[in-house]
């Protein structure tokens, strides 16, 4: 029995395994960089947000550099990486926290539906919290919209769940 209407869903997120497994090769380059050995640089990860500490302002930019190539090496897009402003840790070191941005924002949701609906193709596109849901009677015309957004530049990773 097939259905009358198909659709996907337009989210944004993160992979959080590729995430742990990025943490921990980056823990485990800390561990073994020698230029770093004998600090107090080290990478805390708790359960949405990561904080790297390091001894100063440098060492930090260091530990922060280890953990970013770590995430691109993992496939974690660089439009989803955000960090804080540094602050001063215990002592002498410096923390920063890095967090991941998930979901897409109303207000580029709004630009993406209106985008969509501009382009001409046979779809419905609605905003459902924080993803995109477009449906259609014709599956030809959903791959079609999924090339259109894989097109665009948008400011946010996009990725297609959903597909029925």
């Amino acid at each position: 029995m097939a259905a009358s209407e198909f659709s996907f869903d337009i989210v944004s997120r993160v992979n959080q395994m590729e995430v742990k497994n990025a943490i921990d090769q980056a823990q485990k380059e800390l561990s073994n960089r020698y230029d770093l050995k004998g600090t107090k640089c080290e990478i805390l990860s708790e359960k949405d947000d990561i904080t790297v500490i390091g001894d100063d302002e440098f060492r930090l930019q260091q530990v922060q550099d280890i953990v970013f190539s770590k995430l691109i090496k993992r496939g974690i897009d660089p439009r989803q990486v955000e960090w804080a402003k540094p602050e001063p840790g215990a002592g002498v070191s410096m923390k920063c926290k890095l967090t991941f941005k998930a979901g897409i924002p109303q207000d580029q949701a709004k630009a993406l539906t209106k985008q969509i609906r501009d382009k001409g193709l046979k779809v419905n596109a609605q905003i459902q919290g924080e993803e995109v849901r477009v449906s259609s009677k014709s599956k030809d015309d959903l791959q079609k919209a999924i090339t259109f957004v894989k097109g665009l530049d948008l400011p946010y990773p996009v990725d297609f769940v959903n597909y029925r």
